[in-house]
């Protein structure tokens, strides 16, 4: 169980990037957090991993406050929470195997990485990773050579290298065409329903979030203004969509028509 507890993100400049969020996400739940870009998506997940400290509040989870901790407790804990990346975040003059490798440093270390020292187990461990992503045969390709769909599914096999329990997924499709959306979300899904692991991820579009969020969090301008299950979202009424996007936002079919503006740094 992961549970957020009053949670409040003050950047130095006075910006309130998050106001006072509490939920709990119980383990092996597939929560998705929408909003538009400076909502709050980004900054939440990345103080659920500690990419940024918060200013207030509790982020509790497997009996620790992920909040309070420092250096190698914080290190160890962190092991066990993937991420993955709008921009994929790989190193695209490397190779694949060494992008998804680098997913071992919370356990082997910075130097035995820089020097390529990998146990077998975890070379066996990798290449298991990058054969359930489909990417196997591009191990010895350079990142930047991949599609942007090749390269999203490697940042995915290198969260996996953590042996992670949760997976913190930013946006992780904004910058795909909707084939392969559904594909890179189909694997985070797979995790989720196979190995049972806990997935958070933020996304703009209402038809992703009814296919694939078994929960909802709605986040504007740093404050929960919705949360439901996935009949819930199904079922979402005019009123709860304007309060999550706004006034002038209009929905069309299923997604999201007037109030996506063009894809900026999610606060």
């Amino acid at each position: 169980m992961l549970e957020i507890r009053h949670l409040t993100k003050i950047y130095d400049d006075g910006t309130v990037a998050l106001d006072d969020v509490s939920f709990s996400v119980p383990d092996g739940e597939f929560l998705v957090v929408i909003g538009l870009s400076g909502s709050g998506k980004s900054t939440l997940l990345r103080c659920i991993n500690r990419l940024i400290d918060p200013t207030e509040g509790e982020i509790l989870w497997n009996g620790q406050d992920l909040a309070q901790l420092k250096g190698t407790e914080l290190r160890q804990a962190r092991r066990k929470i993937g991420m993955v990346f709008q921009q994929f975040n790989l190193v695209r003059r490397s190779k694949v195997i060494a992008n998804v490798m680098s997913g071992r440093l919370g356990y082997t270390g910075t130097m035995q990485s820089l020097m390529n020292r990998f146990s077998a187990n975890d070379m066996q461990m990798a290449q298991d990773a990058m054969r359930r992503l489909g990417i196997e045969n591009q191990a010895h390709k350079l990142a930047r050579e991949l599609s942007g769909g090749q390269q999203q599914r490697v940042g995915i096999a290198r969260a996996l290298m953590q042996e992670p329990e949760m997976i913190l997924a930013d946006e992780p499709v904004a910058s795909l065409d909707p084939v392969l959306a559904h594909s890179i979300l189909q694997y985070l899904e797979l995790l989720n329903q196979e190995d049972g692991m806990t997935i958070l991820c933020s996304l703009h579009y209402l038809d992703l979030v009814q296919r694939y969020a078994t929960s909802v969090i709605g986040l504007r301008a740093g404050k929960i203004v919705y949360q439901g299950s996935k009949r819930d979202i199904m079922k979402m009424t005019d009123r709860q969509f304007k309060d999550i996007y706004g006034e002038e936002a209009e929905r069309l079919g299923n997604g999201l028509e007037g109030a996506l503006e063009e894809e900026e740094v999610d606060a």
